[in-house]
């Protein structure tokens, strides 16, 4: 059986402050191929803030070279629209973190 090697990246970050409060981002991207250039997709919903939540979709940047031949993506966008406002977030994954599929 032949197997691809993949990995994901955890993420935390806050949203912007905006309507007196802030939320933050918690989840893992999904899976994408090791060792060739690549970007990845993510999805999730925001920690429950000032009695709302918001929801949040993407893709990565490429990959960016870390200390010792690891890599992390950039990340941005904006929340959906929930209780009057969104969110606009900028931040970065962790490292990977290795699995196969």
């Amino acid at each position: 059986m032949f197997f691809i090697r993949t990995h994901v990246h955890a993420f935390d970050f806050p949203t912007s402050f905006n309507d007196g409060h802030i939320h933050y981002m918690k989840a893992f991207t999904m899976r994408a191929p090791t060792g060739v250039n690549h970007v990845h997709r993510y999805s999730g919903i925001t920690t429950l803030n000032d009695g709302h939540i918001h929801r949040f979709r993407g893709i990565t940047g490429p990959a960016l070279p870390l200390p010792g031949g690891d890599h992390y993506h950039l990340m941005q966008g904006q929340t959906s629209f929930s209780d009057g406002h969104i969110h606009s977030y900028r931040g970065r994954t962790g490292g990977s973190i290795p699995g196969r599929s």
